[in-house]
């Protein structure tokens, strides 16, 4: 006698995964049609296999991914920090440090810690407190006056010269290998020693006559390698100006190795802005000073240390925010970290 045929399957039966289901509604097709429509949920809620895409559905960009990177990195939310403490200090000293950096009381001098004075006095009786919170302000304005200067001159002409190659880039090329010639404490010395003023300006000057070569090299090479992409070349064939290219084009996309150059730079002018003080062809008194109070109080560095490491150690601490958040960005901006 024949043996009964097993019962057909129902589609809405409970015991059945909702993959069965699918399965059994489809057909032959019912694996591929499946298969489809995970991809398409995948794609929906993860954005692919990059991750999810932005909200509001634009494609995410260099900058906005390295914003995402630096966000999570404790070496640039710990530099960045301290630096926005430098800052603060640098606009308002006064609210941390009361006491006026040019009163001396001699009776006082190489006086170690006392109460409403931390840090003691230095060889001349000054407050190492009230001098140090104020020094901050001159090495922070040095810096980012003579970072901006260097990157400015320096981008602008490393970029046209990269951009239109041919003689401008030789005469370029030649100009900055002079300059990288000259030894950069030596010629401080030599032009510096002219100066009478006491103000910041011709030491930021000197900085900026110096440091461009170094960024200009970094913005014709980002500039020559961009210009090769196949976007500029579009632009370039539909007709598109050079002043339009190398604003829209090839500048938003040949400035990051430009950034991170000068973020690192800037730590770099805070010190030698010091060590030219230090050598008297800098900053010079009343202007106070990190460099100045370093070398005021060398000769004292045996009977009241504390008045050299105070001032050193802020230079110091300084240095290397900068540099660490340099190299923060720099990791954040290269693709081929990620």
């Amino acid at each position: 006698m024949p043996e009964p045929m097993p019962p057909e399957p129902h589609l809405s039966g409970g015991g059945r995964t909702p993959e069965d289901g699918a399965i059994a509604a489809t057909g032959m097709g019912g694996a591929m049609d499946l298969a489809t429509q995970e991809a398409s949920s995948l794609e929906k809620t993860s954005g692919g296999p990059h991750g999810p895409e932005p909200s509001d559905g634009r494609a995410r960009s260099l900058w906005s991914d390295a914003w995402r990177d630096l966000r999570r990195n404790p070496v640039f939310i710990i530099s960045g920090l301290v630096i926005l403490f430098l800052l603060f200090i640098s606009l308002w000293p006064s609210v941390i440090a009361s006491g006026n950096p040019l009163k001396c009381d001699l009776a006082k001098a190489q006086e170690g810690s006392q109460p409403g004075h931390p840090f003691g006095y230095n060889g001349q009786g000054c407050d190492v407190y009230t001098r140090t919170v104020y020094g901050a302000r001159v090495s922070v304005t040095v810096g980012v006056c003579a970072t901006l200067g260097v990157a400015i001159l320096g981008s602008l002409l490393g970029g046209l010269a990269g951009f239109f190659g041919g003689a401008s880039d030789a005469v370029l090329s030649r100009v900055t290998d002079i300059f990288f010639a000259i030894p950069v404490v030596l010629g401080g010395l030599v032009l510096l020693s002219v100066v009478t003023s006491s103000t910041v300006w011709p030491v930021i000057g000197f900085m900026v006559l110096l440091g461009w070569p170094q960024l200009s090299r970094i913005a014709r090479a980002s500039v020559i390698s961009t210009k090769q992409n196949d976007y500029v070349q579009a632009a370039r064939a539909l007709g598109a100006s050079n002043t339009r290219m190398m604003l829209r084009h090839i500048t938003p996309n040949a400035v990051a190795p430009v950034i991170v150059v000068a973020t690192i730079a800037l730590g770099t002018y805070i010190s030698l802005e010091a060590t030219l003080s230090y050598l008297g062809v800098g900053l010079k008194p009343p202007t106070v000073s990190w460099g100045i109070d370093i070398s005021s109080a060398s000769q004292y560095i045996r009977t009241a240390p504390h008045a050299l490491l105070w001032p050193a150690g802020a230079l110091a601490v300084t240095v290397l925010a900068f540099i660490m958040l340099g190299d923060a960005v720099r990791d954040a901006l290269d693709p081929k970290l990620r």
